[in-house]
């Protein structure tokens, strides 16, 4: 596997290197990540990975400095799936001046995660398009983990005319339904062994829209908070949106989507179920 820190050498590695599969991660990898660059090598002749804790999606208070940076076992990982290139750049190598052009989505940004973390799709989206600049991928692969994430790279690439298709894996789960984060790893073993409370509280919730109607939605929403709230939680939303815009239900018929934000101790999870 090819390591490359700087813009210039990278675009040079990738020259006649056919259709490149890109994934975009912070580091710190686990099975989730993993599953995503194996199933890049279905859609590309070189697969690329990236590794780099970005700064401009980190609002104040939140843990940018104590994100971990895990890179020589970062690598080891990615040999062992087939990575072809790695690009690992320093804050100095993609924001060699502050940054001072961003991208600016839409109201999606304001909604749920955007609510609880002003900016932080601004910086995603500002981050994620200078690493297509910077890679300029035919495919590029994210979990659907962070879904309203996935939502604002889908829209930048279609209204900017990206030449880039995106694609969105399912959630990688430990067995006992956990869904795989590099925050995980801040639980403490009494918060690991509470945490899959979050999707059960999802499917449970899911199980309930069968038997519901709008009227009902908002205490079927309140009560799965307060489910969370009498085992420890502190929820910031369980809620039921429409998967294609995240906006409230007008219909139970519709595509919809359960998405919940909750912190457990000091480590904040997030997790949805497609309905």
């Amino acid at each position: 596997m090819e390591i490359q820190h700087s813009i210039p050498a990278l675009r040079e590695a990738l020259q006649g290197r056919g259709r490149i599969a890109f994934v975009p991660t912070m580091g710190n990898l686990h099975d989730g990540h993993l599953a995503l660059m194996r199933a890049a090598r279905a859609h590309g002749d070189t697969v690329v990975a990236s590794i780099f804790v970005n700064r401009l999606q980190f609002g104040p208070g939140e843990d940018f400095d104590k994100y971990p940076r895990t890179l020589s076992a970062d690598c080891d990982k990615l040999r062992a799936v087939g990575v072809d290139v790695l690009f690992a750049p320093t804050e100095q190598d993609l924001y060699p001046t502050p940054q001072t052009f961003f991208v600016e989505p839409p109201d999606l940004q304001h909604l749920l995660e955007g609510a609880c973390r002003p900016g932080h799709f601004r910086g995603v989206a500002t981050v994620v398009l200078k690493l297509f600049n910077c890679v300029q991928p035919h495919t590029a692969l994210f979990g659907k983990k962070d879904y309203q994430q996935l939502m604002v790279i889908r829209g930048m690439v279609e209204q900017l005319a990206l030449p880039t298709r995106i694609i969105g894996i399912d959630t990688v789960r430990a067995a006992d339904g956990l869904a795989l984060s590099s925050r995980n790893g801040y639980l403490s073993a009494a918060e690991r062994a509470e945490a899959p409370r979050l999707y059960q509280t999802l499917q449970s919730l899911r199980q309930s829209l069968a038997h519901a109607d709008l009227a009902t939605l908002p205490q079927l929403e309140r009560s799965a908070c307060a489910n969370l709230e009498a085992h420890g939680w502190q929820p910031d939303y369980v809620t039921v949106r429409q998967q294609a815009n995240l906006l409230p239900p007008t219909a139970l018929d519709q595509p919809l989507v359960i998405l919940a934000a909750a912190r457990l101790g000091s480590t904040r999870l997030i997790d949805n179920l497609e309905v």
